[in-house]
């Protein structure tokens, strides 16, 4: 196993007003999930949050954790769109290349 607790890839996130957030390890998913609302807080979050946890203890791989906390992103619309995917779309559309 990694000692390090980074993803592969970065999960991008929007935060406060749409702004993109790329969160690149367990320690700064585990600090957003820990400072969301409790209110607010839901199954998938405790798997999230235990998730990263574990990732940052060594014991599970970082990106077993990633793909957790983006499925909670995803869940609550925060997981920002794919800019890739967007640029494939537009350049070859429907009536051909643009």
């Amino acid at each position: 196993m990694r000692t390090s607790d980074d993803f592969e890839r970065p999960v991008v996130i929007l935060t406060g007003l749409g702004h993109p957030a790329a969160i690149g390890s367990a320690m700064e998913a585990y600090m957003f999930l820990a400072d969301w609302p409790a209110s607010r807080r839901d199954a998938v979050h405790g798997f999230a949050l235990k998730a990263c946890l574990a990732a940052i203890r060594g014991e599970i791989e970082p990106d077993t954790a990633r793909g957790l906390f983006a499925s909670w992103a995803e869940k609550h619309d925060l997981l920002a769109p794919d800019i890739a995917a967007f640029a494939g779309s537009r350049r070859e559309g429907s009536r051909g290349r643009a």
